[in-house]
């Protein structure tokens, strides 16, 4: 057992649900059939929060397959963590306006690992059997009712890290071996033709992104598919609901490559609405790195992401030294 897992703090099974409670630091976290309530202290009481089961293992999965990925995670309006890099805090109400003002906030710093363990010793009791908290809602069984079996395949996908292309040799798969998703039947699978001058061959590469794509067995999970020094494209497939409020900690691009999606923005801190953005196939988007953004896509649909991983990114928008915009008009 890792020194992190050993930090994890689990209740004995509930004769009622038979769920674990789980403790992190001054949070308490339980689930019953239908709620998951999350209880911190402010103002000298106990508060507490409720989340849907299906939409906090969701937001958990994000969390955990994306290693917190940057920023801001919102699980809802209350609860979320942000990324330090190493840290993470863990947070209930901090970037709610109203519970900010009212002062019932609470915000715990926790070493990375130690969070992780516990989110992954979470997912591990509370996903059942037949439940993926990755897959599109018509896609997966229930995430409801009292503990039944358990879904450790589904919640221990690893998030694939290319590390230059898809299809070289060394490198992350073509997904050959999964099959094409029913939203994509029909997306070429064919191949490009690689023809290299005498000299060259083995220094060219090319694969079909769209088949690629179409092979995803997972929602609102960007897989990465180029490297390019600190430059990443990020692709990704959508349906339904992105389960997370994402809050940037630098400007996100958007290529929208198939369907719809529609967008929710707000501000980072308060949640306070700032605009509702529908991307159309061939739509370009730059997510400010001051805002939240919150996904829906009725049909599965295929984006494009680009991300930029500068490693002091992050400290150089906290200090205003860049705009938040990439382009003022």
């Amino acid at each position: 057992m890792s020194n992190a897992s050993a930090q994890v703090v689990a209740s004995d099974r509930s004769n009622e649900s038979g769920y674990r409670a789980f403790r992190l630091g001054k949070f308490e976290l339980s689930r019953d059939e239908y709620f998951v309530t999350i209880r911190w202290p402010a103002k000298g009481q106990m508060r507490s929060h409720q989340m849907s089961a299906d939409a906090f293992l969701r937001a958990c999965m994000r969390d955990v397959a994306w290693n917190f990925f940057y920023g801001w995670v919102n699980f809802d309006h209350v609860v979320g963590t942000r990324n330090h890099y190493g840290q993470v805090d863990l947070y209930a109400g901090s970037f709610n306006g109203v519970m900010k003002e009212a002062g019932v906030d609470y915000t715990e710093r926790f070493d990375a690992e130690h969070i992780m363990a516990t989110f992954k010793a979470i997912l591990r009791d509370w996903v059942n059997e037949g439940f993926d908290p990755f897959a599109a809602p018509v896609e997966t069984g229930t995430a409801f009712g009292t503990k039944h079996g358990e879904n450790i395949g589904a919640i221990e996908r690893v998030r694939v890290q290319t590390r230059r292309m898809p299809g070289l040799p060394g490198d992350s798969p073509l997904r050959d071996d999964l099959p094409v998703n029913r939203a994509f039947a029909d997306v070429p699978q064919d191949e490009p033709e690689i023809v290299a001058e005498p000299g060259f061959e083995g220094e060219l590469h090319a694969f079909s992104l769209f088949k690629y794509l179409s092979r995803s067995d997972v929602t609102w999970n960007p897989s990465v598919t180029a490297v390019c020094r600190a430059s990443l494209a990020c692709p990704t497939t959508e349906e339904y609901i992105l389960p997370v409020f994402h809050g940037n900690d630098r400007v996100e691009w958007f290529i929208q490559l198939s369907d719809e999606i529609v967008w929710d923005v707000a501000d980072k801190n308060t949640g306070a609405p700032r605009a509702r953005v529908t991307m159309r196939a061939g739509d370009v988007a730059a997510m400010p790195a001051d805002i939240r953004h919150q996904g829906y896509s009725r049909k599965r649909s295929m984006l494009y992401v680009w991300e930029n991983v500068t490693p002091d990114l992050p400290q150089r928008y906290e200090r205003g030294e860049l705009s938040p915009y990439p382009v003022d008009f």
